[in-house]
């Protein structure tokens, strides 16, 4: 099994949020600093974790490690 880190951005256009092309990052710590980075910039940005098991192309729930602005509803709300 392996880690993914992924930040996840989102800009306002119009009324309705539109995700960026996903970006990723060697470390939990990196993941956070881009996502505070790129905050300033965008109207919302996410930055999780995922554990991916290669072999069998299983992937564990997402972990969120920050949320910063507006994301669009029901996006990681359990966490």
């Amino acid at each position: 099994m392996s880690t993914s880190f992924t930040i996840q951005c989102f800009q306002l256009k119009g009324r309705t949020l539109v995700a960026d092309a996903p970006k990723s990052a060697r470390s939990a710590d990196a993941a956070i600093e881009l996502a505070e980075r790129l905050a300033a910039s965008k109207s919302g940005v996410v930055a999780f974790s995922q554990e991916i098991d290669i072999e069998t192309d299983t992937y564990d729930e997402p972990r969120v490690l920050c949320r910063m602005g507006r994301l669009p509803e029901g996006l990681f709300s359990e966490q």
